[in-house]
């Protein structure tokens, strides 16, 4: 459970702490079922729900007016079982409780069906006959109605006895009103063995539907069966990203003769500190840095990057990803639930969890569908007895209208697809945080690249140095790493690299400033010297006044005037021109941002395909975000694609922003999506994945509008026996599911 605390200015309000708890929730059926529990916990004061039908978890903030008790008393008095998610329990292994409703629900439709067979013989095949047929379907539909039906019977009651109405509602009704009425006819004597009445013979037995109540029960279960099969395959995208990490380490130990030794310990007891060994072919067990060896590391379980990373010692390593070559020592930096990996997990659980305004406009009409089909039934009962005068007629038409009209498919349209693509994003190394992000990218037309670090590597070279008057090339490019070593700026770390390579001698200096967007600036001695932009002078001589047209340049002066300008060039990712090609395809307008002046951007726009009038440079970070504003202001629906800490306001700003999962923490908490790949066709994929989620999501839900509105009036028609409707009704659950599991092949 996380907690906030909130407050407004000093002596307006007190202070009041939010809390989030993720509570797992059983007992669930359909959209009516997750739909009543978010209305039961939104009458609590200070409580917001989003229950998620596919996950079968809810997400619950609440102030500290309203306690955790209250909220799991209050899912407990709706009729459903809630137990609080421990963060510890994401990265465990599966329980038996994982496996074993769908094993229950196995076993209850294959002793349904056995049971059915027969009764669907004597029941429908002409000239079957045996001694007692009625009593014998008596005695075989009774199990299945009563046993093998139970689940629909115990949910019902338990929402009936809180007043209110599900899926469930309509299949016990349907099931008990079909085998009672049979029941009554054989207890009574009215019946006899033969062809029921949808096979048009005119004898007492039209009045049994005992093979109704038993096929009805039957597909339901192996619907519900399939369904939660196909469900948790849904869920093994997730799950096995879970699982990803190491289950134990290989910990060096400190000895008394001042040595080490290998100590494996269970991956629980691995602390911050901690030094360990991986060998090849190992899980790297959490965050850490290489303090000892070199080898290659396989990310692609991680972030989705194919070619495997060289690392040595100082170089950062990833939990869960594969050590492919060499020995490696690692000291561990982050574990548990602290790593890069438990953050994923949590990031994509939280999106499956999440509600896009599709899915909520689907349990609104949830939430009053059975209500309203229980009066259709009704109705259709009464007018056909009245019209018929044959109350067995009217009733396997009421049986069919409330068999039918089961909103599960409406239900599980957005959860399973969103369950379903956001899993398959994780395992491309594409983090989508929201549902609400589907939709937005749908909208946009425009995408902004931020060009240092997203287009190109990020990694600058100093190319070129030039002075004015007698200063030497080594004398200034001593000065510039002087200055240069206070700021960690890419820039900066390529002008004290490079006086590093030459064998330079670089002075101490005092005084350091950082000159936010235009450079930095320290005294050598007596001398206060600065490197930035040329605007830093109040004169630059002719000779170095003209910045190289393939680079960034930096002029390093005192005074007031420039002696020596500096030109460091960042090389074009290879993949960068054929993603934003692939951009174009898909619709979008790409545009070029970054704080370079423009003869070096529109050097880097040539390379990758973007025209000199969507080149955005010169731009200082702090207006970064105002030029997203501006293109907004334009009527355009701007996604940003940025990897620094420059760049968070500007993805907080547009419609749609996506951050390089290697820059900051900060840039990644601005964003909506993150990608743990560094490379532009990750973009590419993560628009595509999107959109195709968003139309899986249209398509399941334009199915299930279009077969209840279709299928409702033709069962109060009397075109559709409560058999047919029963097939029918848990086929368009199965049909959902399974159109969502498409995505899994997305990308393939």
């Amino acid at each position: 459970m996380t907690t906030t605390d909130t407050s407004t200015a000093a002596g307006t309000t007190p202070r009041r702490t939010e809390h989030e708890v993720d509570l797992a929730i059983s007992g669930m059926t359909c959209a009516s079922c997750s739909s009543r529990i978010e209305r039961k916990l939104a009458k609590l004061d200070g409580v917001e729900a989003v229950v998620n039908l596919a996950t079968e978890k809810a997400t619950v903030r609440f102030t500290g007016e309203v306690t955790l008790e209250k909220i799991l008393e209050t899912v407990h008095h709706t009729g459903y079982g809630a137990t609080v998610i421990q963060p510890a329990q994401a990265f465990g292994e599966p329980s038996a409780d994982d496996v074993a409703p769908t094993d229950v629900l196995r076993i209850r439709a294959i002793v349904s069906a056995l049971l059915t067979v027969p009764v669907l013989v004597l029941a429908m095949v002409p000239g079957v006959h045996v001694a007692g047929g009625p009593w014998v379907e008596l005695i075989l539909t009774t199990p299945v109605v009563v046993w093998a039906a139970w689940p629909f019977h115990r949910a019902a009651a338990i929402t009936a006895r809180h007043l209110g109405s599900t899926m469930d509602t309509l299949v016990s009704l349907g099931v008990l009103a079909a085998y009672g009425w049979s029941a009554v006819a054989v207890v009574t004597g009215t019946a006899t063995q033969g062809v029921s009445a949808m096979a048009g013979e005119q004898s007492a037995s039209r009045h049994l539907y005992f093979e109704t109540a038993a096929v009805v029960t039957t597909f339901l279960l192996v619907g519900r069966w399939l369904e939660a099969r196909a469900k948790h395959s849904g869920k093994q995208a997730l799950e096995s990203l879970m699982h990803l990490g190491a289950k134990d380490v290989c910990v060096l130990r400190p000895t008394p003769d001042a040595g080490t030794t290998e100590v494996r310990v269970p991956i629980g007891e691995l602390a911050v500190g901690n030094r360990f060994v991986v060998r090849p072919g190992e899980k790297v067990a959490a965050d850490g840095v290489v303090i000892e060896g070199e080898s290659a590391i396989d990310a692609s379980l991680v972030t989705g990057e194919s070619v495997p990373v060289e690392v040595g010692p100082d170089d950062e390593v990833t939990g869960g990803t594969i050590n492919t070559s060499g020995l490696l020592v690692v000291r561990a930096r982050r574990v548990g639930a602290d790593t890069t990996l438990a953050g994923i997990a949590r990031l994509v659980e939280k999106a499956q969890t999440g509600k896009a305004d599709v899915q909520r406009l689907a349990d609104r009409i949830s939430a009053v569908f059975v209500p309203v089909v229980l009066v259709l039934a009704a109705v259709t009962f009464i007018g056909w007895w009245v019209a018929t005068g044959d109350p067995a007629r009217a009733l396997g038409v009421g049986i069919a209208v409330l068999i039918i009209a089961c909103p599960c498919s409406l239900g599980l349209a957005t959860p399973t697809a969103l369950l379903v693509g956001t899993g398959r994003g994780a395992q491309l190394g594409i983090l989508i945080k929201g549902p609400q992000v589907l939709e937005d990218t749908r909208r946009i037309d425009t995408i902004v690249l931020d060009k240092t670090g997203t287009v190109t590597t990020g990694v600058t070279t100093l190319t070129e140095i030039a002075t004015a008057g007698k200063l030497g090339k080594d004398a200034a490019l001593r000065a510039a790493a002087a200055v240069e070593s206070g700021s960690e700026h890419p820039i900066a770390r390529a002008v004290v690299t490079a006086a590093t390579a030459r064998g330079l001698e670089v002075p101490a200096i005092t005084g350091f400033e950082n000159l936010p967007g235009s450079g930095a600036s320290a005294r050598i001695k007596d001398t206060l010297v600065s490197v930035g932009r040329s605007d830093l002078f109040t004169t630059v001589p002719r000779e170095i006044e003209t910045p190289s047209p393939t680079g960034t340049t930096v002029w390093l002066g005192w005074d007031g005037t420039a002696r020596a300008r500096l030109t460091v060039a960042d090389e074009v990712r290879p993949t960068s021109a054929e993603a934003i090609r692939r951009l174009s395809q898909a619709g979008l307008t790409a545009y070029l941002l970054t704080g370079d002046h423009l003869r070096a951007a529109s050097a880097v726009g040539e390379q990758v395909g973007i025209g000199p009038g969507h080149i955005l440079a010169d731009v200082r970070p702090e207006d970064k975000h105002a030029t997203i504003r501006r293109l907004q202001y334009e009527g355009r629906v701007v996604a940003m694609v940025g990897d620094g800490v420059n760049d968070a306001a500007a993805l907080a700003q547009a419609d749609l922003g996506m951050a390089m999962g290697t820059g900051t923490d900060v840039a990644a908490e601005s964003a909506d999506v993150v990608l743990m790949r560094s490379e532009l066709p990750a973009v590419v994929d993560a628009i595509g994945l999107s959109r195709r989620t968003l139309q899986i999501i249209k398509q399941n839900l334009a199915w299930a509008f279009g077969y209840n509105a279709a299928a409702i009036p033709l069962a109060m028609a009397g075109l559709l026996n409560p058999m047919i409707a029963g097939g029918a009704m848990a086929m368009s659950s199965v049909l959902v599911v399974s159109n969502s599991l498409r995505l899994r092949r997305f990308g393939r």
